[in-house]
């Protein structure tokens, strides 16, 4: 395991020798906070932080279901390991694919809210909608 969440994980758990128990109840907590961020981008007024968003939620989603498939093992096309230790290679290309229409998503959102901000001059919902403070 890379990458930051990798080191993030070791440096939370203590040395890479720690419990699988241990490194998912860190699992669980940082998907909890990111899941909270998302949703908490996503009530904002502002449309340029609603589409930002939808694109952590997606992407903690992503990171959900990776979890969820197994982060430990080997490349399933490696010889010679019994069938307990190899990561399921279904759910990476899953995640793959909703990356790919999980970017795609967001550039459509992304150019729906410059039109939106030449057609009204605000990207702020309260400006758009004419609501009174």
């Amino acid at each position: 395991m890379t990458g930051a969440l990798g080191a993030g994980l070791v440096a939370a758990t203590g040395s890479g020798g720690a419990s699988g128990s241990s490194v998912e109840v860190v699992l669980a907590l940082t998907l909890g906070v990111i899941f909270a961020a998302g949703t908490f981008l996503v009530l904002r007024r502002d449309l340029v932080r609603v589409v930002f968003g939808v694109l952590v939620l997606s992407q903690a989603t992503n990171v959900y279901l990776i979890t969820m498939g197994g982060i430990g093992g080997v490349a399933p096309i490696v010889e010679g390991h019994g069938a307990e230790n190899v990561t399921d290679p279904l759910v990476q290309a899953l995640v793959l694919t909703a990356v790919v229409i999980g970017f795609a998503t967001t550039a459509l959102l992304l150019v729906l809210v410059y039109r939106t901000y030449e057609e009204h001059g605000s990207i702020d919902l309260e400006d758009i909608t004419g609501a009174v403070r």
